[in-house]
C-alpha cells in the first residue's frame, strides 16, 4: 500500500492572514501523525508566505515519521536543507505569483543547476525527488540528474473536466510509471488530489506515496486534523491495487 504524506502548508497559510502564532503547523503534524500520516511535508518557499524557518527547524525537531521538504534550487534554501537534512527533499518549480504549484520542474532545461542541487542535497544524506509531470523525456532527465524518486504532477487529472478526460490522464500515468520504474527511480503523485477523486488515483499499480495537503487541511477545520488524515487513509487502503 501507497503511504499517505500530509502537506501542512496551508495551516501556517490561516496563521499568517492575522501574522499571529495559531494555528501552529507543527502542532498539526503531529496530529497527522496520530491519524496514520506516513510522512509530513511541507514547502519552504523563498518569500515564506506561509511556512517559515522556525516551522522547518522545528518539524525537523518533532516530525517522528518521513520528513519531506519541497523546495525551489535557490541558493538559500539548498543551504538550509542541507543544514537542516530532512529525509527528503522535493525540488518544485517556484514564482512569486503563483496561488500553489501550477505543474511541473522542467528538469530538461534547467537539467545543469538542477543536477549540482541534487548532488549537494544527495551528499548531505537526503533522498531527493523530482516534481515533474508525467513526461517520458522529464522523467529520463530526472533519472540522468541523480534524483531518486519523482513525484508526478496529478493536476491534469485533477482538473480533467470530463470521465474520457480524467481516464486518458491515468492512462498517461500508467505509462509514466512504467517509464520511471526502469530507470529505477521511486514514483510518488500529488497535486489536487482530494476526497471525491483520489480513489482512481489510489488503484494505479506502481505509486508508492501520495501527498495530498490542501483537501486535509479543508476537512481538518470541521472534523479536526486526526479524523481528516485517517479517512484519507482509509481511501487509500480501500482503493489500493488488487494483486
Amino acid at each position: 500500500m501507497a503511504s499517505l504524506g500530509v502537506n501542512i502548508d496551508h495551516v501556517a497559510t490561516v496563521r499568517q492572514a492575522r501574522k499571529t502564532d495559531e494555528p501552529d503547523p507543527v502542532w498539526a503534524a503531529v496530529e497527522a501523525e496520530l491519524g496514520g500520516a506516513a510522512c509530513i511535508t511541507f514547502h519552504l518557499r523563498e518569500d515564506r508566505r506561509h511556512i517559515n524557518d522556525r516551522d522547518a527547524r522545528l518539524l525537523k525537531e518533532t516530525v517522528a515519521t518521513k520528513l519531506n521538504m519541497e523546495m525551489a534550487i535557490a541558493p538559500e534554501i539548498v543551504d538550509l536543507a542541507c543544514e537542516l537534512r530532512p529525509d527528503q527533499c522535493t525540488i518544485v518549480p517556484e514564482r512569486r505569483e503563483e496561488l500553489t504549484t501550477e505543474g511541473g520542474l522542467d528538469v530538461v532545461r534547467h537539467a545543469k543547476a538542477i543536477e549540482k542541487v541534487v548532488d549537494k542535497l544527495t551528499q548531505s544524506g537526503i533522498v531527493v525527488s523530482a516534481f515533474i509531470e508525467p513526461d517520458n523525456a522529464q522523467i529520463a532527465a530526472s533519472a540522468e540528474c541523480g534524483f531518486h524518486a519523482i513525484e508526478i504532477w496529478t493536476g491534469g487529472y485533477a482538473h480533467a473536466k470530463t470521465s474520457q478526460e480524467a481516464q486518458a490522464v491515468i492512462g498517461k500515468l500508467k505509462a509514466s510509471i512504467g517509464s520511471a520504474k526502469s530507470h529505477g527511480l521511486e514514483v510518488h503523485a500529488g497535486h489536487g488530489l482530494t476526497y471525491r477523486n483520489v480513489a482512481p488515483i489510489a488503484a494505479v499499480a506502481g505509486f508508492s506515496e501520495f501527498n495530498i495537503g490542501h483537501s486535509i487541511v479543508s476537512r481538518a477545520m470541521f472534523v479536526g486534523m486526526r479524523s481528516a488524515v485517517a479517512e484519507m487513509a482509509r481511501l487509500l487502503k480501500e482503493n489500493e491495487p488488487k494483486e
